[in-house]
């Protein structure tokens, strides 16, 4: 049986959840630079912005799809 390939979304997700376990994911963007924002502590946090950055990257794909189909 072949091996699925990830979405997006699910790459986003994977990338954000090992930035949070290394302990170099950040909260918000900080107008001085994104590390200069607090690090995320908490798991729910992680996962909420995970999920938040999932759906752009879903959006940010269909309308890729969109605009090759015309």
């Amino acid at each position: 049986m072949a091996t699925k390939k990830k979405t997006a979304a699910q790459a986003k997700i994977s990338k954000v959840m090992k930035e949070y376990k290394a302990g170099t994911l950040h909260s918000g963007v900080n107008p001085k630079g994104p590390k200069k924002a607090p690090i995320v502590k908490s798991a729910k946090q992680a996962i909420a912005i995970a999920l938040s950055e999932a759906g752009k990257a879903k959006k940010s794909l269909n309308q890729v799809r969109k605009a090759n189909k015309k």
